[in-house]
């Protein structure tokens, strides 16, 4: 169930991810999500938030102004 809706409709998607830290953006594509069918709002898993958590620390290291990173491809 959504929780900004309540629609009881969410289906798998893929979604884009954006971080901005200091100077620098941080962009993780093909994000796993469930998305609210009514309104737009996603959703990640325990498993997803924390892979985008690492992700980001990662990324946060090299400080790049633009970070790309596609989330099915990251190792």
């Amino acid at each position: 169930m959504c929780m900004y809706c309540k629609n009881d409709t969410l289906v798998e998607s893929t979604t884009t991810h954006v971080v901005n830290y200091k100077n620098c953006t941080i962009i993780i594509k093909n994000v796993p999500c469930r998305e609210c069918s009514q309104c737009g709002e996603k959703y990640y898993t325990d498993e997803v938030s924390e892979r985008l958590e690492q992700l980001v620390a990662a990324a946060k290291k090299l400080m790049q102004e633009v970070a790309v990173i596609d989330y099915g491809q990251a190792a």
